[in-house]
């Protein structure tokens, strides 16, 4: 029996964090914490309740981010060299 585990969000290639969702699961994780926003900020007027917004919104990230640690790719830092051409700003 395999224990690999299936990763829905990878390392990003440049940088720390995560990349974008390669699994469906990931995308419902997205779509769902876009949703739960979206909701959040119907119900709750941030310009009458702040604290309140502020709290539930900060909640959901916190899960959001709990889920990207558990399903994702660990974290680290990645630098990749970038390429002579693409180092100027005009050309």
């Amino acid at each position: 029996m395999t224990d690999k585990k299936t990763v829905w969000f990878p390392a990003k290639k440049n940088g720390w964090g995560w990349g974008k969702p390669t699994a469906w699961q990931g995308w419902f994780v997205q779509m769902l914490y876009l949703l739960a926003i979206g909701c959040i900020s119907f119900l709750v007027d941030p310009k009458v309740e702040l604290l309140t917004w502020i709290l539930l919104v900060s909640i959901s990230t916190l899960i959001l981010l709990a889920i990207y640690y558990v399903k994702g790719d660990a974290p680290s830092w990645k630098w990749k060299p970038i390429e002579k051409e693409k180092r100027r700003l005009f050309k």
